[in-house]
């Protein structure tokens, strides 16, 4: 038997052993009491469908069932269907021939929905031209193109059960109350929506990737900062228990010297006291030895026994020196060393301490940049102060200059972690931040914080306000003091805004794109003025 005979009669066996509703091989075959077989999930998907008809009929040969059929497995069927897919590993999609060439394959370029076959080039000129005959692309299984119900094209398509569906279905089925097209007019909406879909899907994934971009960078970001942050922390109570060693070896010294001082007074004393007390004893006995003598003569003639003093400067002395050791007691008071402590510790964790190591090692130094200066804005000759001035300043226009209220710091940056602090005023108007050179220097634009290029802080009353990206929002904290801080992490993306109140208050960071050198800007109006302190 030649191989082309043997492909033949396994395509006939396996046309045999296709399930005429999912057109693949069966996979546990039932069979209906009309005789017809079809997979257990496809017949009961459509009998599932039929339920609310209350109506049964077998898809092939569309015979009426009273109620809903029982299924019964076929296992003869089952045995082969079985076989068959164990014995025949999946195939690619192979091209389809002329179903009329029979000495030797040649391509399908159409084939006929009614005949059930595919046609070359030369079959197709002498196939019939009836519209019954129904030609459309080349397919490996015609009836794919077919009703599996009635066994006619599928040239409808029922927007209301979105399915395709034959001419019968339209006509006998229960799509007749049903929005009904044609096939190929369907065909190009689903086409219009599925490319509008796709454009969308290709711009939502675009934005996605952007978001993981973005992220990922964030995440690279944060991993750097944590590492800086380690080691400025491990850096940082590193010194820390260096100071405190150095301070608590001071207060211990000193608590030393302290007892050891008290001491030596208090042993001086009693030593005097002793003698004090010897010399009294002495006395004492003395002044009894008169008592017993009835001798007047050697009374009144003993010079000793008119000392009258003698009992009051010795009670007078010894309250002295008993005065004495207590306040050399109190010098070594809890109070004192506690006090001590404190302001050591002070020293350490103040300003000069941990606080400002968090926000930078070092205050950056910068100036006013006059030629960026507004001419209604009065420059201090050491380029650290700026205020409103009522005279027009006479300075050249040039692109680089504002057009009112704002000026730029001389220097940018472009790395690193940079600080600086600054008087402001309290009842004129301010606003401090950070902008790129790009930005504008007139118009609405020219605002800071109106726009993505600059970053600005202000003040009204009690309270402050952040403002980025034409975004104002207040910032949670009641203003104590006039003294402002901005710290700029530019490898981190971050801009931060202190209060140099006690202790030190952290008002607002935001995130912002570094992708430009960056200044520090500053503007006053009504009356307003703020003077670097560096």
């Amino acid at each position: 038997m030649s191989s082309r005979t043997t492909t033949m009669a396994f395509a006939a066996l396996k046309d045999e052993l296709t399930c005429s509703i999912c057109l693949n091989i069966y996979a546990d075959p039932i069979v209906l009491r009309c005789g017809h077989n079809f997979c257990r999930l496809c017949i009961d998907h459509v009998l599932d469908s039929q339920e609310t008809s209350g109506v049964y009929s077998c898809p092939d040969c569309r015979e009426k069932f009273l109620e809903r059929p029982a299924l019964q497995s076929n296992l003869k069927l089952s045995n082969i269907s079985e076989h068959v897919h164990s014995t025949q590993p999946a195939q690619p999609e192979t091209e389809i021939f002329c179903s009329n060439c029979l000495d030797s394959p040649v391509p399908a370029v159409i084939c006929c929905l009614h005949c059930e076959a595919s046609l070359c080039d030369n079959h197709l000129k002498v196939h019939s031209k009836s519209q019954e005959h129904v030609l459309m692309e080349p397919c490996s299984s015609q009836r794919m193109k077919k009703c599996s119900s009635h066994q006619k094209p599928l040239t409808y398509y029922c927007r209301d059960d979105d399915s395709c569906i034959c001419v019968s279905c339209l006509l006998n089925g229960g799509h007749r109350e049903h929005q009904v097209i044609d096939i190929n007019e369907a065909f190009k909406k689903k086409m219009g929506s599925l490319k509008s879909i796709m454009a969308k899907g290709a711009s939502m994934r675009e934005e996605v990737e952007e978001k993981i971009q973005s992220l990922q960078m964030h995440k690279e970001r944060t991993a750097a900062k944590t590492a800086r942050l380690v080691d400025h922390t491990n850096v940082t109570f590193k010194d820390i228990r260096r100071q405190t060693d150095i301070l608590g070896k001071r207060i211990l010294s000193e608590i030393a010297r302290r007892g050891e001082q008290t001491s030596l007074s208090i042993s001086d004393l009693i030593q005097r006291l002793d003698i004090r007390k010897d010399d009294l004893s002495r006395k004492m006995r003395h002044m009894e030895k008169l008592c017993n003598t009835t001798d007047p003569l050697s009374v009144l003639q003993d010079q000793g026994a008119d000392d009258k003093y003698f009992l009051d400067r010795e009670q007078a002395d010894i309250c002295t020196r008993v005065v004495e050791i207590t306040n050399a007691v109190d010098d070594l008071d809890e109070s004192l060393i506690s006090k001590m402590v404190r302001k050591g510790l002070s020293g350490i964790m103040g300003d000069g301490g941990i606080t400002t190591f968090f926000t930078a090692n070092e205050a950056t130094e910068i100036l006013l940049d006059v030629h960026t200066a507004a001419n209604n804005l009065h420059v201090s000759g050491d380029l650290k102060t700026v205020s409103c001035s009522e005279e027009h300043q006479n300075r050249p226009e040039t692109p680089e200059r504002f057009e009112e209220y704002k000026v730029l710091s001389t220097r940018s940056f472009t790395s690193g972690q940079h600080y600086w602090d600054m008087d402001t005023c309290k009842s004129g108007g301010w606003r401090v931040g950070v902008a790129y050179p790009s930005v504008e220097r007139r118009g609405p634009l020219a605002l800071i914080g109106k726009n993505t290029k600059s970053l600005g802080l202000r003040r009204s009353g009690d309270s402050y306000f952040i403002r980025y990206n034409e975004k104002e929002s207040r910032i949670n904290h009641k203003a104590t003091c006039e003294k402002i801080r901005i710290y700029l992490d530019y490898d981190a993306e971050q801009v931060s805004f202190y209060e140099l109140s006690d202790p030190i208050a952290l008002l607002h960071t935001t995130n912002i794109a570094c992708t430009q050198p960056i200044h520090a800007v500053f503007a006053v109006y009504d009356d307003g003025w703020v003077r670097l302190r560096n």
